[in-house]
This record gives C-alpha cells, sequence and structure tokens, in this order.
C-alpha cells in the first residue's frame, strides 16, 4: 500500500508544479499598461470577415509622451497573416480622445480628435 501511496506523489507533485506554471505564466503576462508612456487601450474594431484579411482598429491614451514606447505598444497588439492589418491610433490623454472607432476611413471624427501617433502591423501572406 505505501509503494502505491509513494508512487502517486511522485506523479502527482510533478504534475501540480506544472500545473501551477502554466497558470502563473497565463497570469503574468506583459500588457501595454506595463510599457512606459502611460497606455491605456480605450476603443477597438474588427472586422467580421475570418477569412482574408482581419482589420483591427485600436485607439490608446498616451499619459507620458517623453517616455512613449510607440513601437513597443504597437507590437503588442495581434497581427494574423494572410494580409491582415493591425492599425493603432494614439491619443494624448488629457485631451479629448474617441471611445468608439469604425472600420471606414477616417475611423473616428477627425474634426474633433487629433491622433498623436499612428502605427500600423501587417500580416505576412503565405
Amino acid at each position: 500500500m505505501q509503494k502505491k501511496s509513494k508512487k502517486l506523489w511522485i506523479i502527482a507533485v510533478p504534475l501540480i508544479l506544472i500545473l501551477g506554471y502554466f497558470i502563473y505564466d497565463a497570469y503574468s503576462q506583459p500588457s501595454i499598461e506595463d510599457i512606459p508612456g502611460d497606455f491605456t487601450e480605450v476603443a477597438f474594431v474588427r472586422n467580421e470577415n475570418n477569412k482574408g484579411g482581419i482589420i483591427r482598429i485600436y485607439a490608446v491614451t498616451v499619459g507620458d509622451q517623453l517616455n512613449a514606447q510607440y513601437d513597443k505598444c504597437a507590437d503588442m497588439f495581434p497581427v494574423n497573416d494572410y494580409g491582415s492589418i493591425t492599425k493603432v491610433y494614439f491619443f494624448d490623454k488629457n485631451k479629448p480622445y474617441p471611445t468608439s472607432l469604425k472600420l471606414e476611413e477616417p475611423h473616428y471624427d477627425s474634426a474633433k480628435y487629433e491622433a498623436i501617433n499612428i502605427l500600423s502591423r501587417r500580416g505576412l501572406k503565405k
């Protein structure tokens, strides 16, 4: 009986440790809030097309423009292959910014809001 119990613990303890590591890793991924610049995502829109290119448009506010790492922030957003486009508009947190976007250009009311930076990421065609 003790051999079975010992064998069970030899198998159970590593499995519990591996499971614990997976849970820790899943909840400790970096986000745009961790990048210098005080970034906050405020709006998002995506096309419904699941075949071909996926279009994602994001609006992000920036609190610290002097230390903001725009490229690093834009790299955190998803991009798929097959010609997809991810476009990130950055807005000053202290000025008006859009809280909703649309897929058609312009993606927001450009008379009311002024983007301080715009970055695009494109997926590769396979």
